[in-house]
C-alpha cells in the first residue's frame, strides 16, 4: 500500500498567542514521521498574518478565505491541503513526536475515515481542586466517558483530529456558525456536527479514536474560573441545540445520553466518596457535575426554544442566547 501523506493545518487568531503558535508549529516539525505540508490559517488578522508569513518561511500561511471563525479557518485549510489526510491541531497545543505516526496508523484499514487521539490539559497554573475531570471537555481536553484506549467513536475532538481529504467531498465542510470565532463566547461542536453528519452520508465508515495519538493542549488561568466552566456548559448546551437543528436528535445525542446516565452519577458518587474520605473538595467536583450538567441542559433548553418554537435562525439563536448567558456571568461575578 502506497504511504499516505499528511498535511497538518492549524488555526490562528490572535497575536496574544505568538509563543504557542510558534511551539505548535515547532512540535509538528518535530514529528518522528513528516508531514507533507504545514498551513497556518489566519483568522481575519492581517497584522498577524504578515507576521507569521515572516517569521515562519517553510510554513504555508494563509489568510482565512471564508466567515471568520474555526470553522471558516478550517474550510479554508481544506481547501488548500494536498495530502491524502488532513489533521488539525490548535494553535495552542503541543503534540507529541509519535502524534502523526499513530494517527496514520489508523488508515491501515480503509473503513477509517477519520482518526483522533488523546488531549491531554497543560495547566498553566495547577487543576482547580472543584474540577472534575468528567467536564475536562469544557477545555477542550480528553474527559471521563470517553474511551480509554483505541475504540470506534461517533466523533473526534476538533484540536486532535483527522480525516482522509476524500471525506470533505462526501460530506460537504465545517458548518460556520457553529464553533468558536473571535468573540469571547466559548461555543463549540462544529466537529460534532461534521462527524455526524459524515457518518450519515457514508454510515459504513469508521473514526477511531487512539490514545496514543497524544497533545498537550494549554489551559490559560482565566480558563480555571468557575464562571467561565458555567459559561462554557452553557454555550456547549446552545451548541448541542444547533447540531440537533443541523443533524438531528438520535445521532445528535446519542454519546450524550451514555455520557449522562452513566459516567457523570458515577462522578459525584466518586466525589462523594472523597469527601467521605477526608478530601473535602470531593463535594466541590460532585457539586460542579450537577452544576456543570444544569447549565448545559439549560442552554441546550434555550438553543432548542429559539430554534424551534421561535423560529429563528440557529445562529442568531445562538447569538441572543448567549449573550443573555454572557450577562447572567458579569452581573454574578461583578
Amino acid at each position: 500500500m502506497t504511504e499516505l501523506q499528511v498535511s497538518v493545518v492549524i488555526c490562528a487568531y490572535t497575536e496574544k498567542r505568538w509563543d504557542e503558535i510558534h511551539a505548535a508549529v515547532e512540535s509538528v516539525r518535530r514529528q518522528t514521521v513528516q508531514a507533507k505540508e504545514i498551513l497556518l490559517v489566519v483568522d481575519h488578522n492581517p497584522v498577524l498574518f504578515d507576521r507569521l508569513a515572516a517569521a515562519m518561511p517553510d510554513v504555508t500561511v494563509l489568510e482565512n478565505s471564508s466567515e471568520r471563525g474555526l470553522s471558516g479557518g478550517k474550510n479554508t485549510g481544506v481547501a488548500r491541503v494536498t495530502g491524502e489526510i488532513v489533521a488539525f491541531l490548535d494553535d495552542d497545543a503541543i503534540a507529541d513526536s509519535n502524534w502523526l505516526k499513530y494517527l496514520l496508523d489508523g488508515y491501515a484499514d480503509r473503513a477509517v475515515a477519520g482518526v483522533g487521539g488523546l488531549t491531554l490539559p497543560k495547566w498553566e497554573t495547577r487543576r482547580p481542586p472543584w474540577f472534575p475531570e468528567e467536564f475536562d471537555w469544557t477545555v477542550g481536553c480528553t474527559y471521563i466517558g470517553m474511551p480509554k484506549s483505541r475504540a470506534p467513536v461517533r466523533n473526534l475532538m476538533g484540536g486532535n483530529a483527522s480525516f482522509r481529504t476524500e471525506v470533505f467531498s462526501i460530506a460537504g465542510l465545517f458548518q460556520t456558525g457553529i464553533g468558536r470565532s473571535a468573540s469571547k463566547r466559548p461555543l463549540g461542536c462544529e466537529e460534532t456536527e461534521f462527524c455526524i453528519r459524515l457518518l450519515q452520508r457514508s454510515p459504513r465508515s469508521v473514526l477511531l479514536f487512539d490514545d496514543r495519538a497524544a497533545i498537550q493542549h494549554l489551559v490559560p488561568a482565566a480558563r480555571c474560573k468557575f464562571s467561565y466552566f458555567r459559561s462554557r456548559c452553557f454555550a456547549e448546551g446552545l451548541s448541542k441545540a444547533q447540531v440537533t437543528a443541523s443533524v438531528g436528535p438520535a445521532d445528535g445525542l446519542s454519546s450524550e445520553r451514555r455520557y449522562v446516565s452513566s459516567a457523570l452519577p458515577r462522578g459525584v458518587t466518586r466525589g462523594l466518596a472523597d469527601a467521605l474520605r477526608g478530601d473535602l473538595w470531593g463535594l466541590g467536583r460532585a457539586g460542579a457535575i450537577v452544576v456543570g450538567l444544569s447549565a448545559t441542559a439549560l442552554g441546550y433548553a434555550q438553543g432548542w426554544w429559539n430554534t424551534r418554537w421561535r423560529r429563528i435562525d440557529p445562529r442568531d439563536a445562538l447569538t441572543e442566547a448567549q449573550a443573555d448567558a454572557d450577562a447572567t456571568v458579569r452581573r454574578e461575578t461583578a
